[in-house]
């Protein structure tokens, strides 16, 4: 690695404020606050109760991380007359990247055994996402993705936090390269200079994150530009703070202030708080002003707390015990197959979270940091190289072993689907494979995603796909409208469609139910979805004009604003009702699909856990249809004719829905029918149908 370096002005004269300043190398205060982030992360993870906030522990970090890197960069500018980029990358390969590596090799060879196999591919895929600390991108990506909405936390999903500081290094430094460069040629370059530079980098990021939280929170979580801002704001203080000092009693105030400030944050804010934004100001600004306070001198100071032994013990472990908690969290999650720790479990979790993070400061990154390893350029680079190799390779493993687990082929004779509920063991035989396989379930869709017609939240003109013969040819026209449970009807209607000659037309849309009701998305309005039904009524009405309208929708939908689930209930199947008058008064057939039951979350993972057993994975009838399906409700309106089609009886026994029907997997999560279970159901549909379009 080549090192650029570049003179810079001469260090400051001694007495004056830099000076004081760079005499401190070792800040106890900071060390303290390092261990109140990394606890307020774990309590959050251990039990989002007790601390709903707690995730912004991590914006704490971000500010400490910022403000020790600027100090370091600035001492280096003023010690030595020169920043050294290929010095500066060296330090945070021998700081990282130890501990980082054994997290995630130990993490991805647990996987193997402590996961369900359904999720080693997405394992896979963060391993070296995380290696090549792009794991935030990849999560940003996830998080707009419809179809992974059920998707199970990875056990290095926390790795984001790391690679949104890394991203952060490969910008912050070259300010001071710029900064440096000016003065060497007499062009400037004081100190007004680079805090001017890095507090537009400052603004801009934190103007990014308002705008990009409003418009999509979910990916605003974890992209660079939404939080480069949170590093800056401890990198411009830390160039504040090499010039002036604060009075001690207003540092006093101050560090007490900012403790209390993120406190107030992580016990206001819980999961849907929207975040970063604004709402992130307020631990940020917390984490300054503890900063920034320093030491006080004074007695029963935020400082005094800080730096006492217990608090700086927890600091100086802080970055293994962020690395070390959450798979242990994780693995304990999937071994009890529970969805919250219980108060044992969670000690445990921490406990040992505490150990193996000694642990590893001890044997990995003290003997890295004291002694001669990896201070060089090419031995750091090799390192890193091979970190990422090796962690590749064991994501590389998991890949391999899905490949493999999804090599199941369907067999007509063994995987017969609502055939078997009839049977004594309406599961199908265990020793046969379930198709399609626990590994792949996520892949059986509809085919209107890879057709490319399912329209997105956001679109508001009407998509669709035309399936069958011509319009000229055809003895009927049809069409299905309404959510994604619309859509996973479509390979029934289209085999059924196929049988009668009839062309069918589908207009879906996700997280919609078809009603003009305004429907409540994401714990926010979602105007979108009223605005497209009113446009695909129109346009059935006015262009299309079908013999026959299908719909289904998810039976928990909600109303926005609405006080009550009966609330919610009525006024969408109000909304249903009113568009269904408009498509039977332009001639339309309407007819309700009603909604399937519903499964506990992740039923794949269950299946493959209890491929023996996989009655274990049953549902109570009364739980799979806990709610009140609103399209039941809008066709007891007396003003129109639609009707409904029940086909509880090819999913469920008079006590029981199964996930695994006859050997078939029927679920690709807790309430979307795989394409394979929703084409089995096509004689059912066709049976209850067949007078639909009857003269």
């Amino acid at each position: 690695m080549r090192s650029v370096t570049t003179d810079t002005r001469s260090a400051p004269a001694a007495g004056s404020a830099s000076a004081l300043a760079a005499q401190r190398r070792f800040f106890p205060e900071v060390q303290g606050l390092r261990a109140v982030a990394v606890v307020l992360v774990l309590l959050y993870h251990v039990d989002k109760d007790l601390i709903p906030g707690g995730y912004a522990g991590v914006d704490v970090f971000f500010v400490i991380s910022g403000f020790l890197i600027t100090t370091l960069l600035l001492r280096e500018a003023r010690d030595h007359g020169r920043v050294s980029l290929a010095r500066f990358y060296v330090r945070r390969i021998r700081r990282i990247l130890p501990a980082s590596t054994l997290v995630l090799l130990v993490t991805g060879a647990a996987a193997f055994a402590l996961l369900p196999s359904p999720r080693l591919l997405d394992t896979a895929g963060q391993l070296v996402a995380s290696a090549a600390y792009l794991e935030n991108i990849y999560l940003a990506q996830q998080a707009v993705d419809y179809l992974a909405a059920e998707a199970a936390a990875s056990p290095v999903q926390h790795y984001w936090s790391l690679a949104v500081e890394e991203q952060f290094y490969l910008v912050w430094p070259l300010l001071f390269l710029g900064w440096a460069a000016l003065g060497r040629r007499g062009r400037g370059g004081g100190d007004r200079t680079i805090l001017a530079a890095t507090g537009v980098v400052l603004a801009a990021s934190f103007v990014c994150s308002v705008m990009l939280t409003a418009a999509d929170p979910q990916a605003a979580y974890f992209l660079p530009q939404t939080r480069m801002w949170e590093l800056a704001v401890g990198g411009v203080l830390a160039i504040a703070l090499s010039r002036w000092r604060l009075p001690a009693r207003l540092r006093w105030a101050l560090g007490w202030a900012g403790l209390g400030a993120i406190l107030v944050a992580v016990s206001a804010y819980d999961d849907a708080t929207a975040f970063p934004g604004w709402a992130a100001a307020l631990p940020v600004l917390g984490a300054a002003a503890v900063i920034a306070a320093g030491e006080s001198g004074t007695r029963w100071s935020s400082y005094g707390l800080l730096s006492t032994a217990p608090a700086r013990f927890i600091g100086d472990i802080s970055y293994a015990l962020y690395l070390w908690h959450w798979p242990l969290v994780v693995f304990t999650l999937s071994l009890t197959e529970s969805t919250t720790l219980s108060p044992p479990a969670g000690v445990a979790v921490i406990v040992l979270s505490v150990a193996l993070a000694w642990a590893t400061k001890i044997c990995v990154e003290d003997p890295v940091r004291d002694g001669g390893l990896l201070r060089a350029g090419r031995s750091a680079a090799a390192f890193a190289m091979a970190a990422t190799l090796i962690v590749t390779a064991i994501g590389g493993g998991q890949y391999l072993r899905v490949q493999w687990l999804r090599a199941v082929e369907f067999d007509p004779a063994v995987h017969v689907g609502p055939q078997a509920l009839s049977e004594t063991t309406p599961e199908g035989d265990p020793g046969e494979p379930v198709y399609p396989s626990p590994v792949a379930v996520e892949e059986d869709l509809p085919s209107v995603y890879a057709d490319d017609c399912q329209a997105p939240n956001r679109a508001l003109t009407p998509q669709s796909c035309e399936y069958g013969p011509a319009e000229d040819d055809a003895a009927a026209t049809v069409v299905i409208v309404g959510d994604s449970h619309a859509a996973h009807w479509v390979p029934a209607l289209r085999e059924v469609a196929a049988e009668r000659d009839w062309r069918l037309l589908t207009y879906t849309k996700s997280s919609c139910p078809f009603s003009d009701t305004l429907i409540e998305e994401k714990d926010s309005a979602y105007p979108e979805c009223p605005e497209w039904n009113t446009a695909v009524a129109e346009e059935l009405t006015e262009d299309v004009r079908p013999d026959a309208v299908f719909t289904s929708s998810h039976a928990d939908a909600d109303a926005f604003g609405a006080g009550s689930e009966q609330e919610s209930t009525r006024e969408i199947a109000d909304g249903m009702a009113r568009l269904w008058d408009t498509l039977e008064d332009a001639g339309s057939e309407v007819v309700a699909i009603r909604d399937n039951p519903g499964m506990r979350a992740r039923p794949a993972e269950c299946v493959a856990r209890h491929d023996t057993a996989r009655d274990m994975c049953t549902r109570p009838r009364d739980e799979a249809f806990s709610r009140d399906d609103p399209q039941l409700l809008a066709a007891e309106a007396a003003d129109n004719s639609a009707r409904v089609v029940d086909l509880t009886e090819g999913f469920c026994t008079d006590e029981s829905c199964p996930v695994v029907v006859g050997n078939v997997l029927a679920y690709r999560d807790s309430h979307h029918l795989t394409a394979t279970y929703s084409e089995l159901l096509a004689p059912l549909l066709a049976r209850k149908t067949e007078d639909v379009l009857d003269p």
